[in-house]
């Protein structure tokens, strides 16, 4: 069958197999992708299962793109009735249709990052809790966690056992009662609310059960709790489920991911067929032979052992610095050195790290060397302020008691509100039981309610012209689609205007983000006015920070580990490649983290198809701390015949932990390149003076200086050795 063609054998067999569970392990670059779009098109074609009868859920909005590209390429418009989507896009669509039974009006907002922090704000401030000492993202952390094992306030409050999860817990109650005030939803209640809906409603959740005949769920080891009982609801009724993923890159459990769930497949499902997807199409041997290195250490994983037809390719460098600075001086010179050969542009290189904070000496070091960069997890476009300020709008005109919505643009672009009008305003609200925006009704209608004492005549002015403003919108956007609607709205709040008086460096760089979003929301006029703004606004809510990602910019990517999942590069740089860093120091005394720190090594080096960098320094500066770290226990488990021993770093330089340009970039008593600066101190050491080193012997001491926070050693060596240039706090050395 032309479905089958040009799939190796063990992807014919997952793409074959179409009765009861199925397993598939699949190794990175194994081309998993390919197998669930040939898969469905199998069903459909030669099964003769009807597309709404299948659901494949992956765990991006770009992944579900591609996949419904790719599946569409092969069947034409059959496509297009697929239940296809990310847990959250699929849920959302259940809710829109069915959230009536469990009481959730259809028009409710879908809050994202921002919107959650700006309501804990104001949870702690009612609670009296100081959020110092008991940060909003942290109460929002826990009360994710809950969400996703399907904890109810009441169910998460049982279990409190310390001060501050009795805190998170009166925080959750309130919360979560705020969020039903507001018709809202976060992003854990979308999987939460579904299923405990399905619980209640068992019609409804037959329903689904005998209409989805083939479940398939990819990027399975990603999954948490909730996740994992909403996938046994969906193929509950014909029991055809197939989940796709692989242990070996469950990286994130800090998202409440459960890498048992993959790992006890089998045993949850009986029966199950398993079948290894082990050929790579993306990388060397060397590289899939160094990841496995790595990787092998674990204990909770599946083996199983990737090879590939494309060759052994280059060998993995392995660079060594003194510090942070010269590391990132490192990484330019041979992102030059690659550009300047021309066999790689500069989209192809990714440098990787552990965590955002290595970026700033990598940025740095690549504005000196004028090498285009992009920083993957910098400000979003829509975090963007402006287009913030404009979503909120939408969001209101959809949702008139959403209150984060209503606080944010109320007096945006300004009217004259101040918070004063505004704590008056909640309160007066309140005292009516209704949402800001309900009681500006009641003073705009004039029914003579309990008035707001304390607003001053112009301030109610502004606010009722507020209400004007968006009862205008709200008429408007029963007959028109949303980009008519928003191009209304920024030409009666003068908001280019706005933007441009406001932010006077970067106002028509703002400028053009809002036109940008005007081109986004003109795509969705198509649909029918009343679909149009409600569409929209829930695929935006759902975006996640790599569907912004272009893979075709021409610039060098800075990425965190995390962040790299799902992505390739012909080249890809790891820095950081120390204990405390990579292992992250808070894994040591945790088993259980130590091999999640070693599937996200493993994640990253998987992301390059051609070339390999890992890279190490021996001193760092992180969190304002100096960090004197031994080599990453992951270097060390790399098979020395795979590494290029003709690197600098492989010889007796390497042991002597200090570089030429070290030294060529300090300058004693003023500044130094990348901003270090040498202290007056008693040096250790005087020239002439005789000493001894284990390995290179006796020697004279040519000089000794003193660093912030170390003494560096010239000594001239006999026996062949050399002038060797020594850091004293790691290469102590015997006066004799």
């Amino acid at each position: 069958m032309e479905i089958l063609q040009d799939l190796n054998p063990a992807q014919q067999d997952a793409v074959r197999h179409v009765e009861g569970p199925l397993l598939i392990l699949a190794g990175p670059g194994s081309g998993k992708t390919r197998v669930i779009v040939h898969r469905i098109a199998y069903l459909i074609e030669h099964e003769g299962v009807e597309p709404r009868r299948i659901m494949a859920v992956t765990f991006t909005n770009k992944a579900a793109k591609e996949l419904r590209d790719r599946v569409a390429a092969l069947l034409g418009d059959m496509a297009g009735s697929l239940q296809l989507g990310t847990f959250h896009a699929i849920c959302a669509r259940i809710l829109r249709i069915e959230g009536e039974a469990a009481g959730i009006d259809r028009a409710f907002a879908i809050y994202d990052d921002a919107d959650q922090v700006s309501l804990m704000k104001g949870v702690l401030a009612e609670l009296a809790v100081d959020p110092r000492k008991f940060a909003p993202r942290a109460i929002l952390a826990t009360i994710s966690r809950a969400k996703s094992e399907l904890a109810t306030p009441a169910g998460f409050s049982a279990g409190v056992r310390d001060y501050f999860g009795e805190v998170a817990s009166r925080a959750y109650a309130r919360y979560q009662t705020l969020l039903e005030e507001n018709n809202g939803l976060d992003f854990d209640d979308l999987i939460m609310r579904t299923v405990t809906m399905f619980r209640q409603n068992d019609s409804l959740l037959q329903k689904y059960q005998q209409r989805l005949l083939h479940v398939m769920i990819d990027e399975f080891q990603d999954t948490n709790i909730a996740q994992y009982v909403l996938a046994r609801q969906f193929a509950g009724g014909h029991g055809n489920i197939c989940v796709v993923g692989d242990p070996d890159q469950s990286i994130y459990s800090w998202r409440s991911a459960d890498i048992r769930n993959i790992l006890n497949f089998e045993r949850d499902y009986p029966g199950a067929k398993t079948v290894l997807l082990e050929q790579n199409y993306r990388s060397s041997q060397n590289i899939l032979d160094t990841a496995h290195a790595v990787i092998v250490g674990n204990e909770s994983r599946k083996e199983k052992t990737l090879w590939t037809e494309q060759g052994a390719g280059a060998q993995i460098q392995v660079h060594e610095a003194y510090d942070d600075l010269e590391e990132a001086d490192l990484v330019a010179a041979e992102v030059k050195a690659l550009l300047s050969k021309r066999t790689h542009r500069s989209g192809d290189i990714a440098v990787m790290y552990r965590t955002n904070a290595q970026s700033r000496a990598l940025e740095e070091a690549l504005l000196r060397e004028q090498v285009r960069y992009r920083l993957v997890g910098g400000t979003r476009f829509y975090a963007r302020k402006e287009v913030k300020d404009l979503l909120a709008y939408l969001r209101l005109v959809h949702n008139p008691v959403d209150r984060v919505a209503f606080e944010r643009v109320v007096n945006v672009p300004p009217r004259g509100i101040g918070e004063k009008t505004l704590d008056e305003l909640e309160r007066w609200s309140e005292s009516l039981d209704l949402a800001p925006f309900a009681a500006l009704e009641l003073l705009a209608e004039d029914r003579q309610p309990p008035r707001p004492h304390r607003l001053a005549a112009r301030a109610e002015t502004a606010l009722l012209g507020f209400h004007e403003l968006l009862s205008g919108l709200i008429g408007s956007s029963r007959d028109r689609p949303v980009g008519e609607l928003l191009s209304a709205l920024l030409e009666q709040i003068g908001y280019r205007a706005f933007l441009l008086n406001e932010f006077e460096e970067d106002g028509e760089e703002r400028w053009e983000n809002v036109q940008q979003l005007l081109t986004l929301a003109a795509e969705y006029d198509g649909l029918t006015p009343e679909a149009s703004l409600p569409q929209m606004l829930e695929d935006v809510a759902l975006v996640a920070p790599s569907d912004e990602y272009n893979e075709q910019a021409d610039s060098v990517t800075l990425i965190t580990l995390h962040a790299a999942k799902g992505l390739e590069f012909p080249v890809v740089m790891i820095v950081g490649m120390e204990d405390g860093v990579l292992p992250h120091m808070r894994s040591f005394d945790d088993p259980v983290q130590m091999e999640e720190e070693r599937r996200l090594c493993y994640v990253g080096m998987t992301r390059a198809k051609e070339r390999l960098y890992l890279m190490r320094a021996f001193r760092r500066r992180l969190m304002g701390s100096s960090l004197r770290n031994p080599p990453s226990r992951f270097l060390k488990d790399v098979p020395p015949e795979l590494i290029d021993a003709r690197r600098p770093g492989r010889d007796e330089e390497r042991e002597s932990r200090y570089r030429e340009p070290s030294l060529a970039r300090m300058r004693p008593g003023g500044g130094a390149a990348g901003g270090r600066t040498l202290v007056p101190s008693e040096a250790a050491f005087a020239a002439g003076d005789h000493v001894r080193h284990e390995r290179f012997g006796d020697g004279v001491v040519v000089s000794c200086m003193v660093t912030s926070d170390d003494q560096e050693v010239t000594v001239a060596f006999g026996n062949g050795s050399g002038v060797k240039k020594l850091l004293l706090s790691y290469a102590p050395l015997e006066k004799v």
